[in-house]
């Protein structure tokens, strides 16, 4: 199980983060975009996902993901529950969540100090 601290330490270490509170919930965007949020009980993780890939990841994993809210459907969005996920995918989910919304340089750049 992960916890938001773990969330918290994987976003802020990917460059052009930056960590928000916005009603009340943590939000890490690059520029105006979110790619992670947490809910008010840090429980759950949405983040950007691949809209193509959505319905088969929830279809295959519905304990890990589920779909966001109606009014978040149309972006590229997912949620997580933070319990059944493990250190290593979650650093997955946020490091692909984040390369979403950068430029493809940035990513390259950081891929290359890895």
């Amino acid at each position: 199980m992960v916890t938001a601290d773990d969330v918290r330490a994987i976003a802020t270490g990917l460059p052009r983060t930056v960590e928000r509170l916005v009603r009340d919930r943590v939000k890490f965007n690059v520029g105006r975009i979110v790619y992670v949020a947490l809910s008010r009980d840090e429980l759950t993780m949405g983040c950007g996902f691949p809209t193509e890939e959505r319905e088969a990841a929830i279809a295959a994993e519905p304990g890990k993901f589920s779909m966001p809210g109606v009014g978040d459907q149309r972006y590229r969005w997912i949620h997580v529950d933070l319990a059944a996920i493990d250190r290593e995918e979650l650093r997955e989910l946020v490091t692909d969540a984040w390369r979403m919304c950068v430029p493809k340089k940035v990513a390259r750049e950081y891929d290359s100090g890895r």
